[in-house]
């Protein structure tokens, strides 16, 4: 019943477009718009990958020069003279008002400065799980993309808490350019980290799309690539995810922009997460090979979210093999594996990279960032062909009487109604939230049993250690603990507590149980031995 209300309720969603895009289209499908005086002949002798975007598309009567400036002085020195682009959010909110404005609507359900790492938050002990990691410091849960530059650049873990907001605690709802929010005070504060590097940013806004590389690859080209200065970076960062990350802006077609996402389905592009009968919907476009981008011929916002909600490496590290360091030079700090917590351990791994040794047991430890993606592939409402956008982004009704997608992307378990009901209709609010509390509450209470017996693995340990245990038995014990802490820390990360595949959840987080016992076990057994061969007194 679920799959039959769910295709049908997809039916008419894809009906009114939610994201409103229309397929690929290209100059020989469609016969091209005639704009007079536009001049966009002469650009296409140049750009034929824009005029196969552009030509038959809902945007092909707007001129080139609505969205590019200084385009004389370019076509009289096309090297010497770069035209200006504007991919600012408030260009394309000319057109589409309601999109553009419930972006920056502040969504007062979503706490600000709300840590993790509290006995109410994610996740309690993690002060003593990760230790010998920045997040330790701050590692708030997410409050919407209005603010997904702000909160970056403010968190106390991003360059020493230098960044502040300008008003203060009342500055925590101020939305729109970063530097008109935030200041540099230039100070460190202290219990703060130094975290922060460039390719992280590039999933957060779309400032730099054009001064970055492929892969944040050195080019004489690009402004900034991986091994930048990440204060210089973040003053050149002015606006959050723009609408050009996820809309064409040539043809309005959906496409994903974020370089590591494309290099990782270019790998397989027949059994990635996203592929559906052996193949994705993915048009990989080269741009003169500085850039790339992939456009789709229908709407996949599982594709398009996966671009930031996803777990990927941006930081430097070290190699599993021999403990040599991983620097930003090395194409491993901008890497998504597109895996979820069964597979994350050996893929890494395999990759040869660790992000820290844990403080106390020196096991080789990944931290995770937001693996929304990869835990929604394969789950119940993935197979039913449930997008992100029909729970996150419902639609709603414009003052004009006319339907609109909401893109202050909601939490879908307080706005039930809008949410799940479409696919649910017989079902009540009351009923559907009682059953989220369910699938929730029972995955947080696996998180917190998963914490305890890590907590124990490395207490025990500790233990070990100071009686003298073989290091053969603390290396034994230590591979648990890094195996017991992937199949535990991706979920901390990941932000449905568990709902987005609830049955995922549990197989992994009874593997962390599992495994941290038996790193216990490993190491109780080896300290009764070591005290029944302790000289008597």
């Amino acid at each position: 019943m679920l799959k039959k209300n769910v295709a049908v309720t997809a039916a008419v969603v894809g009906a009114i477009a939610l994201l409103s895009l229309p397929a690929l289209t290209t100059a020989a499908k469609s016969k091209p718009v005639q704009v007079a005086n536009d001049g966009r002949a002469k650009c296409y002798d140049c750009h034929d990958e824009v005029k196969a975007l552009k030509e038959g598309s809902k945007h092909a009567k707007l001129s080139c020069k609505v969205c590019h400036d200084k385009l004389d002085a370019h076509m009289s020195d096309p090297e010497k003279n770069k035209p200006v682009t504007v991919i600012d959010q408030s260009l394309c909110g000319k057109c589409h008002k309601e999109q553009y404005e419930s972006f920056f609507e502040v969504n007062y359900e979503a706490s600000a400065r709300k840590e993790k790492g509290t006995p109410t938050g994610r996740s309690p002990m993690q002060d003593k799980l990760l230790a010998g990691h920045g997040f330790t410091f701050e590692h708030a849960e997410p409050r919407g993309h209005a603010f997904m530059v702000i909160d970056q650049f403010a968190v106390d873990r991003f360059q020493g808490g230098r960044f502040q907001f300008k008003k203060g605690w009342q500055g925590v709802t101020s939305t729109g350019k970063t530097w008109d929010v935030l200041t540099d005070t230039g100070k460190k504060l202290p219990e703060t980290a130094m975290a922060g590097n460039p390719t992280c940013i590039q999933c957060k806004t779309s400032d730099h799309l054009l001064k970055w590389k492929f892969m944040g690859d050195k080019d004489p080209k690009a402004k900034w690539d991986r091994t930048s200065n990440i204060v210089d970076v973040a003053k050149d960062t002015n606006n959050p995810l723009g609408c050009v990350h996820c809309h064409d802006p040539h043809g309005t077609q959906p496409r994903v922009v974020r370089d590591a996402l494309i290099q990782a389905i270019e790998k397989d592009p027949k059994g990635n997460i996203f592929a559906k009968n052996g193949a994705t919907d993915l048009k990989v476009i080269d741009f003169r090979g500085f850039r790339k981008i992939g456009i789709m011929q229908k709407t996949d916002s599982r594709m398009m979210c996966a671009q930031c909600h996803v777990e990927y490496n941006c930081n430097a590290g070290t190699q599993w093999s021999d403990a040599k360091p991983v620097k930003y030079d090395d194409l491993r700090t901008n890497h998504f594996p597109l895996k979820n917590s069964l597979q994350l351990l050996k893929h890494y791994q395999d990759l040869n990279f660790f992000d820290f040794k844990h403080a106390i047991t020196g096991a080789r430890l990944i931290k995770f960032q937001h693996p929304e993606a990869e835990t929604y592939a394969g789950s119940v409402h993935d197979k039913a062909g449930v997008q992100c956008h029909q729970c996150h982004m419902p639609q709603q009704k414009a003052k004009n009487g006319k339907k609109f997608s909401t893109h202050g992307v909601i939490r879908p378990k307080n706005h039930v109604k809008e949410a799940c009901l479409g696919c649910h209709p017989k079902d009540s609010v009351a009923k559907k939230s009682y059953e989220i509390d369910a699938a929730q509450n029972y995955v947080k209470g696996k998180m917190r049993k998963a914490e305890y017996w890590l907590g124990q693995l490395i207490d025990t340990y500790a233990a070990a250690q100071r009686l003298g245990v073989a290091p053969t038995v603390l290396d034994e014990a230590r591979a648990k603990h890094e195996e017991a802490h992937v199949l535990w820390e991706y979920w901390t990360a990941e932000n449905s507590d568990g709902f987005h595949n609830p049955e995922l959840a549990r197989e992994s987080l009874a593997g962390s149980i599992a495994a941290s016992k038996a790193g216990v076990k490993i190491l109780n057994d080896a300290m009764t031995v070591a005290k029944k061969d302790e000289p008597k007194k």
